[in-house]
C-alpha cells in the first residue's frame, strides 16, 4: 500500500513523491529495496506499478498489475535452515515494483474487506485497515478524520444559526 501512496493531496496540490530522483531514493531506502544508484530508470518501474496498482484498487481491470508481475516471481528453495524464496527478476529495475505489486497481490488475497479507499472524498490515500474490529474509515485520524469531525461541527453550527426561531 505504502508505493500507492506515494502521491497525495497537500493544500489541494497532488504531491509526487517521485518527482525527484531523491525522492525514488528516500522511497526505496525507507523500504530496504535496492535500485537507488539507478532512479530514473526504477522511477519508470515503480510509477508503472503504482499506476496499475490504483487501476486494481479503484476497479479498472487487473491486466495492468498482472504485466507488471509478470516481470518476476518467486522460486521456493530448501536450505539448511529449511525453505525459503527467492526472488527471480529477468531486470533487477523490477525489483521494487514487483515486490510492491506481489505484496498487494498477497494482501487482496488474504483480506481484500480491509483494503480501502480513506474516506475523506478529497483525499487520494488507500490503506490496510489492520484495527481489531475492521472499522478504520481514515487514512490517517489526525488528517483526514479530524477534517471530518471539524467540517461536521461547522456544518452542525451553520444549522443552528440557520434553524427556524433562532
Amino acid at each position: 500500500m505504502d508505493l500507492v501512496d506515494t502521491v497525495w493531496v497537500e493544500d489541494a496540490t497532488l504531491v509526487d513523491q517521485f518527482d525527484t530522483p531523491e525522492g525514488v531514493r528516500a522511497w526505496l531506502a525507507d523500504h530496504g529495496l535496492p535500485g537507488g544508484d539507478d532512479a530514473e530508470r526504477v522511477r519508470d518501474r515503480l510509477t508503472r506499478a503504482r499506476s496499475a496498482m490504483r487501476d486494481l484498487l479503484e476497479g479498472r481491470g487487473s491486466a495492468p498489475i498482472n504485466a507488471v508481475l509478470s516481470h518476476g516471481g518467486r522460486r521456493p528453495q530448501v536450505g539448511d535452515g529449511g525453505p525459503y524464496e527467492v526472488l527471480v527478476l529477468g531486470d533487477p529495475s523490477w525489483h521494487a515494483a514487483w515486490t510492491a505489486a506481489a505484496d498487494l497481490a498477497r494482501v487482496l488475497g488474504e483480506r481484500p474487506d480491509r483494503v480501502r479507499r480513506c474516506g475523506n472524498p478529497r483525499c487520494v490515500l488507500w490503506f490496510l485497515d489492520a484495527s481489531k474490529n475492521g472499522s478504520r474509515r481514515w487514512c490517517r485520524m489526525d488528517v483526514c478524520g479530524n477534517r471530518a469531525k471539524v467540517g461536521r461541527f461547522n456544518q452542525r453550527q451553520r444549522n443552528s444559526r440557520t434553524a427556524p426561531g433562532r
